[in-house]
């Protein structure tokens, strides 16, 4: 995969975004002199290498000290909505016949299900708290891994070690975990890829829309909406956590084209 340009393109700006999102709160205060809650001057107004926020705090510090969360919400949300799809796709697969169908159909109607609007109603009810996000995230994640989860599954259990397994009595979990999985890891890491992705952009969007992080706590899709009112006057509190979040989407976007492509061209070699 490393070998190709736009894999290695990929992860120097995905590298670059996350050296800031996770280095930015270590060296804030040698690089503003601020804290991300600390008033500088009056809102909006050039003070700093890129002015003031709404509130009057340094841009520039806001933005180092609020990549970070964003960016942990959505590693969290993705891995449990990978490890609850991969289960279900598994079992659902393996199992064939009745159970399949019932796993699937209960599969489709969390799927028919808008991911803002049960995102909004269990946020309302619960709060916008962490563990919310990232659970809520990751459930609406996890039937669409299942699905593509379900396909990869049902082209391996086929296979002659597969059934040589089971001729030696070899527990059901065991071959799913020792067998298939290991089979399946190329479209798996496809998904994982595409669904950090979504992921970002989720987080982001309920900060924006206010469900997310809240005050004075410091994150990208939170600084997005407190600042929209000056985009004209004061661009700078909009334009870096935008810039960032696309460019770390971009970043993933690439790394996981090139994981697919590498992925087909492997398929491919081993075919007889």
């Amino acid at each position: 995969m490393m070998r190709q340009r736009q894999a290695q393109l990929g992860l120097a700006l995905t590298v670059l975004v996350l050296a800031v999102a996770l280095l930015g709160p270590l060296l804030l205060p040698w690089i503003t002199g601020f804290t991300s809650t600390e008033f500088t001057g009056r809102p909006f107004k050039p003070v700093g290498m890129f002015g003031t926020d709404n509130l009057g705090r340094d841009v520039l510090s806001r933005f180092l000290d609020g990549g970070l969360r964003l960016i942990v919400y959505a590693a969290l949300a993705t891995l449990l909505g990978m490890a609850a799809g991969v289960a279900v796709g598994m079992t659902a697969a393996y199992s064939a016949g009745r159970l399949d169908g019932l796993i699937m159909r209960g599969n489709d109607v969390l799927l028919a299900l808008p991911q803002l609007v049960f995102a909004l109603l269990a946020i309302t009810v619960l709060g916008p708290k962490g563990w919310v996000l990232v659970v809520v995230i990751g459930i609406t994640h996890a039937p669409r891994i299942a699905r593509v989860t379900r396909s990869a599954t049902a082209s391996v259990i086929t296979e002659d070690y597969i059934r040589a397994s089971e001729m030696y009595a070899v527990p059901k979990w065991k071959i799913l975990v020792t067998e298939v999985l290991p089979n399946i890891t190329g479209p798996l890491m496809v998904e994982l890829g595409l669904r950090m992705t979504y992921s970002i952009g989720f987080v982001a969007s309920l900060s924006f829309l206010g469900l997310g992080m809240q005050p004075p706590t410091a994150d990208w899709g939170l600084m997005i909406n407190e600042n929209r009112i000056a985009l004209v006057v004061q661009p700078w509190g909009v334009i870096l956590p935008v810039l960032a979040i696309a460019v770390l989407t971009v970043g993933t976007n690439l790394l996981t084209d090139s994981l697919a492509r590498a992925s087909a061209n492997l398929n491919a070699g081993n075919q007889p």
